[in-house]
């Protein structure tokens, strides 16, 4: 199974090298399946004829939209594999048949008829999948949100039992935190699910937080790898005793988020329970959560929520808050969100500490707490994210290979 996002397949000479990475591969006596991005902001453009006709379009018909740059994709890399000397065929969600819920532009996957694909395999063809794409009951195209092609790939490699689900992307493998911010981040050869589950939903761009959960279910290997050379990229499998004996793996970000804060609410039982259940009835995600009060007096109440959400919650947030007797609500969008992750955390103590006295020691203020078994989050004034992201990878020794 091999995957090529959008960067890989950007012009047409860069789908003549993923073709020929196809058939060399296809040569060496592998059953291959290709499964694709659109090319290279042909999303964002279509998207934005849309909104052209109307600001905001039904999500139906923006899925229609969105779907043909994958379509595009998947023709022309099968016509280059043909030209190449290989048998190649393509094929949409639809016809693969992957069956998705009716949830339009972010839709999940519910299953996949892979008989299609083992028939194309067999008879020697190169199978080529439009990524990002399904189908639901009703037979309405539907997408898999941003980065939905790695989706795709790793569920396609599950229903099909692939050795391997080989990631090809802009980028060499995972690295232990952006090396655009820290010039000492490395590469990390190997690395958990859970670990990469936790980067990802962290703010780590390599892999769709989706792609990682189905290939923990699954067992699916997955290897990040670039699209631009042969180099040994990241290998995303089981844990194992190796991986234990490292107490942080990465460092991440996230500028996503906007911190709200509710101040003078009842200090009573009940409150939060009627903040968040409304908030959650709007299809609205909360991450961080800090409630404070001193007895007999009333109480603050902070969480985090992504920024995109801010506008459509404050309604909610602020007729809710109203009747629990809040008199102040303040807002703020700077502010990042700096993780940490390592199996290791679970059998070294200290690790939180030795954070909070790192971030402590460049004089940064923390506003908010979350942890996990494997890992701690921060949240901070936006201004100091490099810095932070800086301080905590060469603090935890992240710039030193691990032997």
């Amino acid at each position: 199974m091999q995957k090529f996002g959008g960067t890989s397949v950007g012009s047409v000479d860069r789908i003549r090298n993923v073709a020929k990475r196809a058939v060399s591969a296809h040569a060496r006596g592998d059953q291959v399946v290709v499964v694709v991005s659109a090319m290279s902001g042909e999303t964002n453009r279509l998207l934005g004829l849309a909104r052209e006709i109307v600001p905001v379009p039904d999500a139906r018909e923006l899925d229609v939209i969105a779907s043909t740059g994958e379509q595009v994709t998947s023709a022309l890399l099968a016509l280059a594999i043909q030209s190449e000397g290989g048998k190649a065929r393509s094929f949409l969600g639809h016809q693969v048949r992957i069956l998705t819920d009716g949830a339009f532009t972010k839709a999940r996957i519910r299953s996949i008829d892979d008989e299609r694909l083992r028939k194309a395999l067999a008879e020697g063809y190169i199978a080529v999948v439009a990524g990002f794409q399904g189908a639901d009951d009703e037979g309405n195209i539907t997408t898999l949100g941003r980065g939905g092609s790695d989706t795709s790939a790793v569920a396609v490699a599950a229903a099909l039992k692939a050795d391997v689900c080989e990631i090809y992307t802009d980028v060499d493998g995972v690295y232990t935190t952006d090396p655009n911010i820290c010039p000492s981040a490395r590469k990390i050869s190997k690395i958990s699910y859970e670990e990469m589950l936790e980067l990802a939903s962290l703010g780590a761009k390599v892999l769709q937080i989706r792609s990682v959960e189905i290939a923990m279910r699954h067992q699916v290997a997955v290897h990040v790898r670039s699209s631009f050379s042969d180099a040994e990229g990241t290998w995303v499998v089981a844990e194992d005793k190796g991986l234990e004996e490292v107490s942080v793996a990465g460092v991440a970000y996230d500028r996503g988020d906007a911190c709200v804060q509710i101040l003078g609410i009842d200090d009573k039982p009940g409150v939060a329970a009627e903040l968040f259940g409304v908030i959650a009835d709007n299809n609205v995600s909360v991450d961080m959560i800090v409630q404070s009060a001193t007895p007999g007096e009333r109480s603050e109440l902070t969480f985090t929520m992504a920024k995109t959400d801010l506008e459509r919650a404050k309604p909610i947030i602020e007729e809710t808050a109203q009747r629990l007797g809040s008199k102040s609500i303040v807002y703020d969008t700077e502010v990042t969100k700096v993780s940490i992750v390592g199996l290791g955390m679970r059998s070294h103590a200290g690790i939180a500490a030795k954070m909070f006295r790192l971030l402590a020691g460049e004089r940064i203020n923390i506003l908010a707490i979350s942890t996990s078994e494997i890992k701690v989050s921060c949240l901070i004034p936006a201004k100091y994210t490099e810095l932070a992201v800086r301080v905590l990878h060469d603090g935890f020794g992240l710039d030193v290979a691990k032997t």
